[in-house]
């Protein structure tokens, strides 16, 4: 990056150039969002000042961002942050990037959970392999009365999730615990929700740089066929389940008929289903059949 490049245009047409030329897929998209980001900058703020000056303070540091996308790290990793159903989401080399296909499964239980409430007065949630704790937190946005656990194995993410909770004020209404699945998990919920590792072993050597590289194996691989997580969850979940109390889950877009058949010989039933936003099965919903 030379001196003659100074305004937020002109940078992000430079890092543009620099990614189609390397093969960087939405190389437009994220040459806006990288460098709009470091800025600090709006859309909004880009028609209006985008041919202002930069401060060449700032300029080392979007170079090495541009030098950090060249190396495939995704745009939102160097920024280190990413929204997620309203919510700033913080990351660490811990978590994965909450993605927007995931804001499904919160879409597709908040009634259930609103529905609860109702009846209650108050929900329970717990989020397995809660990363981020963006399902969680989501929720609890926007479900004042309910309360959740973000559980999960990495101390990283976990402390990870306790800085988005305080971050997005919702501290005073979310745990973090380390578990494996419902290992130190002695209660019981009216909702557990969860978008545990589903990708198959032998596929998670084929998926692109951005996620084999920067997102952390163990919330990418589900083993050999990719269900291992739900059979983990499946096993235990009906004991920690209040009365009507219900499963959500992210799953990969072929994986609804073999997570059913683990969920019903369990003794659940499947209550809803629904697709991403590129039309792929996404989200399931279980309910314990004697409820």
């Amino acid at each position: 990056m030379t001196g003659a490049v100074v305004t937020s245009r002109d940078l992000i047409l430079e890092a543009r150039r620099r990614f189609e030329a390397e093969g960087i897929p939405d190389a437009a998209t994220d040459a806006k969002m990288l460098v709009s980001g470091i800025l600090g900058l709006s859309q909004t703020d880009l028609v209006l000042r985008g041919d202002q000056p930069v401060d060449d303070a700032l300029l080392a540091g979007i170079e090495l961002a541009i030098v950090r996308r060249l190396a495939r790290e995704p745009v939102h990793r160097i920024l280190g942050r990413r929204d997620f159903y309203g919510l700033q989401m913080g990351l660490s080399t811990g978590t994965l990037e909450p993605r927007p296909d995931t804001e499904v499964l919160v879409d597709a239980v908040l009634p259930h959970l609103r529905h609860i409430v109702a009846v209650k007065g108050s929900a329970e949630i717990v989020d397995l392999g809660t990363g981020t704790g963006a399902i969680a937190l989501a929720l609890l946005a926007e479900c004042p009365e309910a309360r959740a656990i973000g559980v999960d194995i990495s101390q990283d993410a976990l402390a990870t999730a306790a800085r988005n909770a305080e971050r997005n004020g919702l501290a005073q209404r979310f745990q973090a615990r380390q578990s494996s699945w419902f290992d130190q998990l002695p209660e019981k919920f009216d909702l557990i929700v969860s978008n545990p590792p589903y990708i198959r072993s032998d596929v998670v050597l084929t998926l692109d740089p951005e996620v084999q590289i920067f997102d952390p194996a163990a919330a990418l691989d589900g083993g050999k066929d990719g269900l291992d997580a739900y059979r983990a969850i499946a096993e235990q979940a009906l004991a920690h389940l209040h009365l009507h109390g219900l499963i959500g889950l992210e799953i990969g877009w072929d994986q609804r008929e073999a997570v059913t058949q683990i969920f019903e010989k369990k003794g659940f039933s499947l209550i809803e289903w629904r697709k991403d936003l590129g039309g792929n099965d996404r989200v399931l919903v279980f309910a314990a059949r004697h409820f």
